[in-house]
């Protein structure tokens, strides 16, 4: 919901001052959230937003124990203390509120919010995160008639807790009980009128298997991809992988019925497939006919991931072609591999990244930073090349410099398809190709139009190259974007650093910063009482 009472410049400006954001001409949205429903909704209510706006969340935890809301793809915030996961932001207590204070800087397209901690991303809590164009900003297509969400993913009927405590002793997720389109099975409807073209903003907020979309006697225009406008290509269905995001138009230029909405999973022993509905306006009859065949083959999807390419005479978020940044054209100063692997510890399922299984620390890492606090966590604890070497327990944290121009390589040996996916960050997808990566496969790397973007796939025994410029300050996560795997320790986070301490490179820790672990007993810069008095008027500290 958005909240109408706090319109105030005075009041808005204070509120700022509170949380540790820097004032601009940009507007402000409100949003006061219950959860872990949000507010009661599922999916959660979409936040719609334009370019540079600041988006100001107090969200209240109503559960019997902690609680962080993240967001997929939001970056360039120069604070990843709001980053929402727990390796930088202390949890929300039960009972207990606390207010995000986030800024879609240079940023437009399509992505999602998501509870991080535990499994509480099964029970719901996510919701989708629309980032529209300023006005005078072109955009590469004429406005749709209409812009929908299409929230799609696996689902299980087991509680969340009980699918937590199955991994926590030693267990797997067994294949899920089904698959949702905006939270509901069959009875997920869109409605079109005949010959008009709509947005469809898809999002893959599942736990852990690749979806394909598709809609009965349609084609989809593929138009963006996680922030970047992409060359307009036409698809009879589409792949989206754990985590992703497309925006696709379609026109309503078929006869006159209802038609099947289809999304299957990919790459599993038993293919699971649920059905919605396209519903046309002066629809003659419900849907009828077989429901459309999705996909078969890997080289399929490997083939459509490598069509997908930037818009290069389109503008972003800002008045300039896409294409004008030269990525190709930059010295890579660093060469990061990283092969996932499972295996056990102590006799449990573990799941790591260059053999360092992820197991989270007391105290958030970036508070630990803050705080000058030692024994948290080692920078370089997680080697940049595969070891080849048996798993072992860390908090792992990787060293890098700030302004690093970076080649990543996601090794994937095992026999099933992985999905990544690095908070504050998008970059450019160079290279994708079955096999083993050596030096020589840079020579299929593309270096003039690679999509941008902050989620990608690596298909099984293949690997994937990114291109990335870590001009973002702070502690970032890079995870599995499979919940089983990065619950169980395939992940771990990126150190990117400074000695700078100017604003614009790294937001100040927010005033109303929750603390926890080792970190409970310090105190920031407090603001004066008048400004303490207000926060409790407006109900924004966690108090």
């Amino acid at each position: 919901m958005e909240v109408k009472s706090m319109n105030t410049t005075a009041t808005m400006i204070s509120l700022l001052f509170l949380i540790g954001v820097v004032a601009s001409e940009d507007p402000y949205r409100f949003f006061e959230w219950h959860g872990i429903l949000i507010n009661g909704k599922f999916p959660g209510p979409d936040i719609v937003s334009v370019t540079n706006d600041n988006l100001i969340i107090n969200v209240f935890n109503h559960l019997d124990e902690p609680f962080l809301v993240s967001w997929s793809g939001i970056e360039n915030m120069k604070n990843s203390y709001q980053d929402g996961v727990y390796g930088t932001t202390c949890p929300i207590p039960p009972g207990k509120n606390y207010t995000y204070a986030l800024r879609v800087k240079d940023q437009i397209g399509s992505f999602y919010y998501f509870p991080s901690l535990g499994f509480h991303k099964a029970a719901g809590g996510f919701g989708a995160i629309r980032i529209y164009s300023r006005p005078k900003i072109p955009v590469p297509f004429p406005a749709p008639a209409d812009d929908y969400t299409v929230l799609i993913g696996d689902w299980y009927n087991t509680n969340h807790k009980d699918l937590r405590t199955q991994l926590d002793n030693g267990g797997t997720l067994p294949l899920p009980d089904g698959i949702l389109i905006n939270g509901r099975g069959s009875d997920a409807t869109v409605n079109v009128e005949p010959g008009k073209t709509y947005r469809l903003r898809i999002s893959n907020v599942g736990l852990q298997n690749s979806l394909n979309f598709r809609i009965q006697n349609h084609m989809m225009t593929l138009v963006e991809v996680e922030g970047t406008h992409t060359v307009q290509t036409a698809f009879s269905s589409l792949d989206v992988h754990v985590g992703q995001s497309y925006s696709v138009l379609i026109t309503a230029d078929q006869p006159a019925k209802d038609y099947y909405i289809v999304v299957s999973s990919r790459f599993t022993s038993k293919i699971l497939t649920t059905t919605g509905v396209l519903h046309y306006s002066n629809s003659a009859g419900p849907v009828s006919g077989p429901i459309p065949d999705g996909p078969n083959q890997l080289n399929w999807s490997l083939d459509q991931a490598g069509s997908i390419k930037t818009n290069l005479t389109a503008s972003g978020p800002r008045p300039n072609p896409q294409g004008s940044y030269h990525y190709g054209m930059i010295k890579v100063t660093r060469t990061i591999r990283l092969a996932n692997s499972v295996g056990n510890i102590n006799g449990k399922q573990r799941y790591a990244v260059n053999s360092a299984s992820f197991y989270p620390a007391e105290t958030p890492l970036k508070l630990a930073d803050y705080f000058k606090i030692d024994g948290v966590y080692r920078p370089g604890s997680i080697p940049d090349q595969p070891t080849y070497g048996a798993m072992f327990p860390v908090t792992s944290v990787m060293q890098t410099d700030y302004k690093a121009f970076v080649e990543i390589v996601f090794e994937n040996w095992e026999d099933i398809i992985q999905s990544w996916h690095f908070d504050g960050y998008s970059f450019y997808v160079v290279g994708m190709e079955l096999g083993k990566w050596s030096a020589d496969s840079r020579k299929v790397y593309n270096l003039n139009d690679a999509v941008s973007r902050c989620t990608v796939q690596v298909y099984p025994k293949s690997w994937t190259a990114i291109y990335i410029s870590l001009d973002n300050v702070g502690m970032w996560n890079l995870r599995s974007e499979s919940w089983e795997r990065q619950y169980l320790g395939q992940q771990f986070y990126m150190r990117v650093y400074t000695t700078s301490t100017s604003l614009r490179d790294e937001y100040l820790i927010p005033k109303n910063a929750l603390l926890c672990g080792k970190a409970s007993g310090f105190n920031q810069d407090q603001p004066d009482e008048e400004l303490v008095e207000l926060r409790e008027e407006l109900t924004l500290g966690g108090e």
